[in-house]
């Protein structure tokens, strides 16, 4: 005992020794203040050992996979498989090395799960290498597998399995790629088919900053895009499918037939939509219905998602139990709610098969699963051990699936909600007095929760879509509230019951009463929109808002001591950072064709556009513009003459968008910016972005910073990953640009067949 007292001692000795040099010093705090820190320490320390309690960092583990994917996205260049996997490898031998450490286990667990998500997102990548096409093709020559086909409003799309590809360039093969064919032409899926096609390469971002869809087409296996010139000849297969095209043949021809029957019975927006419930082909609606939807917040509806599978595995349940209740001898000796678990499994994995198993919907049925088998285990399911799995499992099958809006917004709903349930809601209060218990009689209960409940969510999905598609929804819980107690009453069942009753013959009934609560979804999502500001636009912003944003709610969340109303902070500065985002004074287009230019008004003017209308729509979203392409206005302050265009930016100065060679010399003296989908021969006194710039780059945007512009790159120099290489092709590309832009232009030939 005499050492660990002489130990003290010693302490004492050396904290009155450091007091003394710090009252010499002027640091010593006042005895008032001290008290007052002491005690602020303490409590901190006590909210901090409340957050780390056994069970409590759980939930902490797939937020730190979900950080090491993320950082693995933004990586310049692709990282090397080997120094992901030593990194994991040592990240877990930290974590098992400070396993009895009480503050070490927690960091070195943290850190090892950021090395295991960058590591699988690595792996992932290397796994799904395939070539992807460089060079635009014209009237490639095809044969190949149907692996998917999609109905969309004016025409449909089908994505094939190469076989044989036949390029007029010296590209590399792709091994899938999507094509869009007429309307109503499109082959059945396992069909072999041989056709002629414009090849592109993935589209590119259309800004520094936005949705990368070549990253989408890579992770998707896909290696080019475009469109089929005349028509596709279904002809002898080679060899065999393959039992798994076949499978997905059968399946989508089960579509098919429910989308077929439910279109004969309800024609137009209604059969889009029932069909869109179902069977998840949702893209035939029209687009007027479609924007309605987006605007009221109903777009999560169309998309088949945990709500759907959540009505569906519900249905279910309460149906076998009752079902199986009614025999009283065999309910008293058997688990019945077991039972009824295990069938509702059953049946949202058909429906997980039905409609399509998205990604979407294969994150919904995961996370319905553990909730089921968690019945059948008698655990309890709607905890955040219930979403950390499901974030695991999602994450270690698709890690891409980070970056995606749907994955970020249904975790971020779900999240919520649990959170919300967790820490006991409004609603489920005993109700004391007479007034409530008639509230409640009358449904009033019910409807709170579904206000609270489409407030929570929509309050949680909010920075996510500011960030991807530049809206806000200020109506939505008034649309949520009024359509979907009429969805799960009753379009869900009426469709179930459409599908089960379909075999024999007695659907017609079911399909015609799911089209009146569908009318009642239209007619919502239509008033929602037509009201008085219910367009919230906001102009696009980086990456770091969303992170403090997410952060934030991970904080208010997944924290159980005060502690966690620092989200709350964090979730503001995110919404000061937002409204600081300064907006780019010019923006070029990847391919050099199209160019804006922000006036004195404040707003963007078309400098110049050529067939490049898809670029223009995403410029005037991501800057909170809510005017159409056509609107006049558009083209403000820009004059244009044969050979360029020439714009005003806010201070006066100009901005020139040069077609012509000639025009180069004039326009380099005169504009402080110059643009030109050629290449400059002589120096240019202004800001030349030209062939050679937007080729290496992308898309840009300019912002003037006071002395000189900032630039953007939507491809930054050294960016070279597997999805948008480096610019190691263009030496070869500039030594044969005479060839190639030969090859560019489509033939007579490919012009009729393409009519």
């Amino acid at each position: 005992m005499a050492e660990p007292e002489q130990t003290r001692s010693r302490a004492r000795a050396w904290a009155a020794q450091v007091d003394a040099a710090r009252r010499r010093a002027g640091l010593m705090l006042p005895d008032g203040l001290a008290a007052l820190a002491q005690r602020l320490r303490r409590v901190l320390s006590q909210w901090l050992l409340a957050e780390v309690a056994p069970g409590r960092l759980m939930p902490w583990l797939p937020v730190g996979f979900g950080l090491g994917i993320v950082l693995y996205f933004t990586a310049n260049r692709e990282p090397a498989w080997w120094a992901a996997s030593a990194l994991a490898l040592a990240g877990i031998a930290a974590a098992f090395l400070a396993r009895r450490s009480i503050v070490g286990l927690p960091l070195a667990l943290g850190f090892a799960v950021v090395a295991l998500g960058f590591a699988t997102a690595t792996l992932q990548t290397m796994r799904l290498a395939h070539p992807m096409l460089v060079y635009p093709n014209w009237s490639a020559r095809v044969d190949g597998f149907v692996e998917a086909r999609e109905e969309r409003a004016r025409s449909d799309r089908i994505t094939v399995r190469v076989e044989h590809i036949d390029l007029r360039r010296h590209d590399p093969a792709p091994a899938r790629l999507r094509v869009a064919v007429r309307k109503g032409t499109a082959p059945d899926v396992g069909s072999f088919v041989s056709f002629k096609a414009h090849l592109s390469p993935p589209l590119q971002p259309l800004r520094p900053g936005g949705y990368d869809f070549a990253r989408d087409m890579y992770f998707q296996g896909i290696g080019a895009s475009g469109y089929v010139l005349g028509k596709i000849a279904i002809v002898p297969a080679p060899h065999s499918s393959g039992l798994w095209l076949r499978a997905a043949g059968f399946v989508d021809a089960l579509r098919e037939t429910i989308n077929r029957r439910i279109h004969a019975l309800l024609p137009g927006d209604r059969g889009s939509i029932a069909s869109a419930l179902i069977t998840g082909k949702r893209n035939a609606i029209s687009e007027p219905v479609s924007q309605a939807f987006y605007i009221s917040s109903l777009a999560h509806v169309l998309a088949i998602s945990g709500y759907h599978m959540a009505v569906v595995a519900g249905i279910a349940f309460f149906f076998l139990r009752a079902g199986l209740a009614l025999v009283p001898s065999f309910a008293s000796r058997r688990p019945i709610k077991k039972w009824a678990a295990a069938g509702a499994l059953l049946t949202a994995a058909f429906y997980l098969v039905l409609s399509g198993a998205s990604v979407s919907t294969q994150r919904a049925f995961i996370m319905i699963a553990i909730v089921l088998i968690g019945v059948v285990l008698d655990r309890p399911a709607l905890t955040f051990r219930t979403i950390a799995i499901a974030a695991f499992a999602v994450l270690l099958v698709a890690p891409q699936a980070i970056v995606h809006p749907s994955f970020q917004m249904s975790f971020a709903a779900a999240l919520a909600l649990i959170a919300a349930y967790q820490y006991g809601l409004p609603w489920r209060a005993d109700a004391d007095t007479s007034a409530a218990a008639r509230a409640a009689l009358w449904g009033g209960r019910e409807l709170a929760g579904v206000a609270l409940a489409s407030l929570i969510a929509g309050l949680a999905t909010t920075p996510y879509s500011a960030f991807h598609f530049h809206r806000l929804a200020p109506y939505g819980v008034l649309a949520n509230l009024a359509a979907m107690p009429v969805i799960s009453v009753w379009v869900m069942p009426m469709g179930i019951l459409g599908v089960l009753t379909m075999p024999l013959g007695f659907d017609a009934v079911f399909w015609r009463l799911m089209g009146e609560g569908v009318d009642w979804m239209i007619a919502v999502v239509l008033w929602v929109a037509h009201l008085p500001g219910a367009v919230g636009h906001i102009h696009a912003f980086a990456t770091g808002p969303l992170l403090l944003a997410s952060a934030g709610l991970l904080l208010l969340c997944l924290l159980h001591s005060p502690l966690r109303w620092s989200g709350a902070a964090l979730a503001f500065g995110a919404c000061i950072w937002v409204l600081a985002t300064p907006r780019p004074d010019v923006l070029i287009a990847g391919d050099g064709q199209a160019a804006a230019v922000r006036g004195p008004d404040g707003r963007l003017s078309i400098l110049f556009h050529r067939r490049d209308s898809f670029a223009l729509k995403e410029w005037l979203a991501a800057d909170g513009d809510g005017r159409d392409i056509k609107d006049k206005s558009l083209r403000t302050g820009v004059a244009c003459d044969a050979i360029g265009c020439i714009g005003h930016l806010a201070d006066g100065r100009l901005v020139s968008f040069v077609t012509s060679i000639e025009a180069f010399n004039e326009d380099c003296r005169r504009a402080a910016v110059v643009v030109s989908p050629r290449q400059a021969q002589l120096p240019c006194a202004a800001k030349l972005i030209d062939r050679r710039t937007w080729r290496a780059r992308g898309a840009i945007a300019l912002r003037w910073s006071g002395d000189r512009f900032a630039e953007t790159d939507a491809r930054p120099v050294g960016y070279d990953r597997p999805w948008a290489h480096g610019p190691r092709e263009k030496a070869a590309a500039s030594a044969q640009s005479h060839r190639r832009a030969q090859d560019a232009t489509p033939r007579t030939e490919d012009l009729e067949e393409g009519d």
